[in-house]
């Protein structure tokens, strides 16, 4: 009887490619990692880099929307668990520590949007998107401090731009020291904030 070894399927080329980017780019930085690397840590050949990306600057594109989008998706696992707009504003700092913890083979280093977008020169689209998915961040704080201060569209603007600054000092800060005592810090700063509302 001749016993069948299933193999799993193997992962399309774009995603053993983009993984692989993501784990040298967040560890050694963009600027620092060559084409050559990241074929060789997928283990595909460079011409399926070409197949799936038309530049290196494209791949780094998406590297950052999907560093978002895992972003996004641990803010959306935690909005679940919410009770009011508080809990919201809490929820966005609590995906921020997540995040941090995510597993990093090569240790935490920080946010891996503003890392990338402090190698890349002014006007980069990289940096822009960076920067749009920042206010993003910014802008879902606002949704939920307007929760809390109905009818105070400006007070409500001040205190989403204050605690924005606040996660994303906190964040730098956090990278700079490998770990996430500072995020934690962040955000109790930021309950006692909303608690004297």
């Amino acid at each position: 009887m001749s016993h069948h070894i299933s193999i799993p399927p193997r992962r399309p080329a774009r995603e053993l490619l983009l993984d692989a980017a993501a784990r040298l780019f967040y560890a050694r930085g963009v600027a620092a990692t060559g084409i050559d690397t990241i074929t060789a840590e997928a283990g595909v050949a460079k011409k399926s880099l070409y197949n799936n990306f038309s530049s290196k600057a494209d791949l780094v594109a998406a590297y950052l929307e999907a560093r978002h989008e895992e972003w996004l998706s641990l803010y959306r696992g935690r909005l679940e668990a919410a009770r009011g707009p508080r809990q919201g504003v809490l929820a966005i700092f609590d995906a921020y520590v997540d995040h941090a913890n995510a597993a990093y083979s090569h240790g935490f280093r920080g946010c891996g949007l503003l890392n990338a977008a402090a190698e890349l020169p002014a006007g980069d689209p990289g940096r822009l998107a960076v920067r749009q998915h920042k206010e993003e961040v910014e802008s879902l704080l606002a949704e939920h401090v307007a929760g809390l201060l109905p009818g105070q569209e400006e007070q409500a603007a001040d205190l989403a731009r204050h605690l924005s600054f606040l996660l994303e000092g906190a964040m730098a800060r956090a990278g700079l020291e490998g770990r996430d005592d500072r995020l934690q810090d962040a955000r109790a700063i930021a309950m006692r904030m909303l608690e004297d509302l």
